[in-house]
């Protein structure tokens, strides 16, 4: 049965928390390594120093990671990423957003908050080798306005920095973005990184 922790700094348990997951236990790192085992969920609050150790340390033995932020960034949240971690919310999200993103990490995808969602992509695609990896053959099916916006997508831009590039609407840069999806048969902008580099991952994505 799987398990779900909370490790922190000191005892800094917060009541959505418990509402959250009732059964939770709030452990120190040291705690974690002889307690937390394949399967279990964990949360690693980010105030901890040292937690992107800890994250990578328990990601080795098979936990489903998820890193809570105070003050969540775009930064923090592709190191979370890049240690091991497959969720990263704000520290305040109400229980039910916190078992939802639970559901997502126990099903191997992975959770970041829409409004980081651009920039971890641009983090990512830089990470893949950006864009001299980019598999040309994939954009082959697209209009040259597609192509635009799928290439601004990639290199981290939001709708809003993508239809001012543009000079286009948002609403036009969703409705082109909508399309590159449906041509590429991917549902989010991770999944269209992955895909233009030949990466393959499950990755929610609470909107375009």
């Amino acid at each position: 049965m799987m398990a779900v922790y909370f490790i922190s700094q000191g005892r800094d348990e917060i009541p959505r928390w418990r509402e959250a997951f009732r059964d939770a236990a709030w452990i120190g790192p040291q705690d974690a390594h002889l307690r937390v085992g394949a399967g279990d969920l964990v949360w690693v609050v980010s105030n901890l120093p040292g937690w992107p150790a800890v994250v990578a340390s328990l990601s080795g033995v098979g936990a489903h990671l998820a890193v809570l932020s105070y003050r969540p960034q775009a930064a923090e949240a592709f190191q979370a990423l890049e240690v091991g971690a497959r969720g990263y919310t704000h520290a305040l999200s109400p229980p039910e957003l916190l078992r939802q993103v639970q559901v997502v990490i126990s099903h191997q995808g992975i959770w970041v908050p829409a409004e980081l969602m651009s920039r971890v992509v641009g983090g990512a695609f830089r990470a893949l080798g950006g864009s001299e990896q980019v598999q040309i053959d994939e954009l082959q099916g697209l209009t040259e306005r597609e192509r635009a916006v799928a290439l601004a997508v990639l290199e981290g831009q939001t709708n809003k920095e993508v239809a001012r590039s543009l000079g286009i609407t948002e609403r036009t840069v969703k409705a082109h973005l909508g399309a590159v999806f449906n041509k590429l048969g991917v549902r989010n902008r991770m999944q269209l990184v992955l895909r233009l580099s030949q990466q393959h991952a499950a990755v929610t994505d609470p909107g375009h």
